[in-house]
């Protein structure tokens, strides 16, 4: 979908859309919001409001074909032309008083949706009519809930329906540089949501290490401001990443490691920042082989690492002031004659050994290496993203990322960024009790912890690695995939927490 803020649609505009809310829609009030007038059409418009079919409510549509009404026009008191479009779309966003980003993000995919099934290439819509005083969030919300509601997957489809480009025109008062400065950050923010939905979406016989290490470096080549370095398994096996090669050891395919790195403040090496994301391109559970019916899903296990390579692209393009170094070490975790066995013994690369007593925890492994990789690095804050723990769906099922750290300001940075992109984040404990589940009778620490606290146990299992420094670990096993279809989220990959993690350095520049 491309989208452009305008003044006024370009003529013979095929579709209009006017958000409307329940509680601005009185009898003496046609059509439902003070902002707008319609010349000759307001009993036809009365008739709607009054017969219901016009009401307001949260998520209804209304199409009215306006070629029906005698000299039809809509005006509204933020554009300076009177409109004429074929068709007008009402769309409702409930009590106005509720309206907030994420409404708007959803009721926007909801348009996107009805727009395509009208087979449409064009439409215009009223920014001003969001309810929200905040423009430039309208913008920004509107555009993120067109764009990811838009989305769809048929790459491997043979017979596939032709894909319409679609042209929206958000139509404001006035174009001023901060709306554009919005409207260019959610579409740079939603592209790279999408490609990491692609990325997570497309066959594990398609995406493997290796995938991922040309995709990663094709963005660099196309970012001047985004470098890279892959570490090959010689280069894996020189840095002492024992933990991580333990887990590859049963594949066919090679361990890449891929380290993108963005220079927003290259005068000082201190203001910096880590994104690890975990990057099992398949993951059988290993030796400790998963139920084969759930392992159709297992080509998510790189969601982490997606969401964090499509986010360093984004990050290079919107240039904060600020050092970020993007980590994703890949490998895929097979069960051939050379996999891990239960009960092997492993050193890591921060020199702590490891009891291996459950192969298909094989996630922290690597993360335990890609963090002891940062600290020795210079990596001053650390966020990791991994789909790590059944457990954590257990916990708060698919509408949550679960947070666990050791500082509160990384941490409520992190939510007030999910708050703001609509992937919503529940901080998570880290106790004494659980992080003893760990301990191992013939090495330094063992690789599960059991299955009471299950997500919390793998946390800490992280974080005997991190050290003191500050860090934040988020397990999106329950919001990576998605069974169903939900507003701007589609059925399949997510992209969580793509935008998140964009907006959390955006807000720690300096």
């Amino acid at each position: 979908m491309n989208i452009k803020l305008m003044k006024s649609p370009k003529v013979g505009n095929s579709l209009l859309v006017v958000f409307t809310c329940s509680d601005k829609i009185k009898p003496e009030n046609v059509p439902f919001s003070n902002q707008f007038e319609i010349n000759g059409s307001k009993e036809f418009l009365k008739e709607l409001k009054d017969s219901g079919e016009i009401s307001g409510k949260k998520g209804e549509m209304t199409l009215l074909h306006s070629l029906l009404i005698e000299n039809f026009t809509f005006n509204s008191q933020h554009l300076d032309e009177k409109l004429k479009p074929k068709r007008m779309l009402f769309v409702g966003l409930g009590d106005s008083k509720k309206v907030d980003s994420e409404t708007l993000r959803n009721t926007s995919a909801q348009v996107a949706k009805k727009v395509e099934s009208l087979s449409l290439t064009d439409f215009s819509l009223i920014i001003e009519s969001s309810s929200l005083s905040d423009v430039k969030e309208s913008i920004n919300s509107i555009s993120e809930g067109l764009m990811l509601g838009n989305y769809s997957f048929d790459e491997f489809k043979t017979d596939k329906e032709k894909t319409i480009s679609i042209n929206a025109e958000l139509l404001v008062g006035e174009i001023k540089e901060e709306y554009e400065k919005a409207l260019e950050k959610s579409l740079i923010t939603s592209s790279a949501s999408i490609k990491a939905r692609n990325l997570v979406n497309r066959p594990p016989n398609v995406v493997n290490p290796e995938y991922l290490k040309d995709f990663s470096i094709d963005l660099a080549n196309q970012n001047e401001k985004l470098d890279i370095e892959i570490f090959d398994k010689n280069k894996i096996s020189d840095l002492g990443m024992r933990a991580y090669l333990g887990v590859a050891q049963g594949s066919t395919a090679d361990p890449y490691g891929i380290k993108l790195t963005h220079l927003g403040d290259p005068g000082n090496k201190e203001n910096n920042i880590w994104l690890i994301g975990k990057g099992i391109t398949f993951d059988s559970g290993g030796l400790s082989l998963k139920p084969s019916f759930g392992m159709i899903e297992m080509k998510s296990d790189m969601s982490g690492g997606a969401a964090v390579i499509t986010a360093m692209e984004a990050i290079s393009k919107l240039n904060p002031k600020i050092n970020v170094v993007g980590l994703c070490l890949a490998t895929e975790n097979m069960p051939d004659g050379g996999a891990q066995r239960v009960g092997d013994i492993v050193k890591s690369m921060s020199g702590k050994t490891i009891e291996i007593e459950n192969t298909d925890a094989e996630g922290r492994l690597t993360l335990a290496d890609a963090v002891e990789y940062a600290k020795q690095n210079g990596a001053k804050q650390i966020i990791d993203v991994a789909t790590l723990t059944g457990a954590m769906v257990t916990a708060l099922g698919h509408g949550l990322i679960g947070a666990f750290g050791n500082d509160n300001n990384l941490l409520n940075t992190l939510k007030v960024s999910g708050e703001i992109t609509g992937e919503k984040i529940w901080f998570m404990p880290l106790d004494e009790t659980s992080k003893n589940q760990n301990r191992s009778k013939v090495a330094d620490i063992k690789n599960t912890g059991g299955r009471p606290a299950g997500s919390v146990t793998a946390a800490h299992f992280i974080g005997e690695f991190v050290g003191d420094t500050p860090w934040v670990h988020l397990d999106i096993a329950g919001t990576a995939m998605s069974s169903s279809s939900k507003g701007w989220i589609p059925q399949g990959a997510t992209g969580f927490p793509c935008r998140t993690l964009i907006e959390t350095v955006l807000r720690l520049q300096n």
